[in-house]
């Protein structure tokens, strides 16, 4: 299905539909992408949440998915990661734009990953598969969140080396980031794993914690409930282990109306 980006049509849409500019489009692999857009100027987010982005197609029928924004909130674009279906309704003509289009991007960013839905904490760990290391790409670049707690271990489980390559990009960035100091920097301990090729972490992430392995190769401590928290985005299975994992630590989940010791995003699947 060929569908022009260019003509999406404002006339059709409400004030919370306004388009945004691509500014650039990476593909990672044969399905995997990111993409910048441009930051209306009056656009705010917290960094972790989500918004809803869309395209029309060839019948102006409005199509809209769930994106975590991958950028941290203090930056100049909203950048977004996403994984290709190659039948799928956005995904399959989302990932053919070029910098200059235009896409759909709604003014309500919510989510439950975000620091107002835990207490506070001395250790935070994020708990991401596949696509899910977007918000947390947000996350890891943000001062406040080296304020709140002081050691981080960020998971990262995928199936192939080359799907870590995004992940790997943002800890780079986040290195050169002006708004973090070096302390900020040494806080962070990155924890990748993959499960269908040998690699130094080899295995999912749920056995590894659940057989003891992550904590020792991580060189840290098992989990407590009264210093630790956790965020969570992954496969709908994925975040039903983890919260199993993480109540049987006698760990409460939490919301922004009832702040816990961990949040799984439960919006979308990544």
């Amino acid at each position: 299905m060929k569908t022009s980006l260019k003509s999406v049509a404002k006339s059709n849409l409400d004030p919370s539909d306004e388009t945004v500019e691509v500014i650039s489009i990476t593909h990672w692999t044969d399905s995997l992408f990111s993409f910048q857009l441009k930051r209306p100027k009056s656009f705010r987010f917290k960094s972790g949440e989500f918004v809803l982005i869309g395209l029309r197609d060839t019948t102006e029928t409005l199509i809209l998915r769930a994106y975590s924004i991958a950028s941290p909130s203090w930056d100049d674009a909203l950048l977004f990661y996403s994984i290709s279906v190659k039948d799928g309704p956005l995904t399959s003509i989302l990932s053919k734009i070029n910098p200059g289009d235009r896409v759909i991007l709604k003014r309500k960013p919510t989510g439950t990953l975000v620091l107002d839905a835990l207490r506070r904490g001395k250790r935070l760990f994020l708990f991401a598969t596949g696509t899910g290391i977007a918000p947390f790409a947000s996350i890891i670049r943000d001062p406040m969140i080296y304020e709140n707690f002081d050691h981080i271990i960020l998971t990262h489980t995928c199936r192939m080396k080359r799907d870590l390559a995004f992940g790997e990009l943002i800890l780079e960035l986040r290195k050169k980031d002006l708004l973090l100091r070096d302390l900020n920097i040494k806080k962070l301990k990155y924890f990748p794993t993959l499960t269908r090729e040998k690699f130094v972490n080899t295995g999912r992430i749920t056995a590894l914690i659940s057989s003891g392995h992550f904590f020792r190769d991580a060189g840290i401590g098992d989990f407590s409930y009264d210093t630790d928290k956790a965020m969570v985005c992954g496969s709908m299975e994925f975040n039903k282990e983890m919260a199993s994992i993480l109540k049987g630590k006698g760990m409460k989940e939490g919301s922004i109306s009832s702040p816990g010791d961990f949040v799984l995003e439960r919006a979308f699947v990544g």
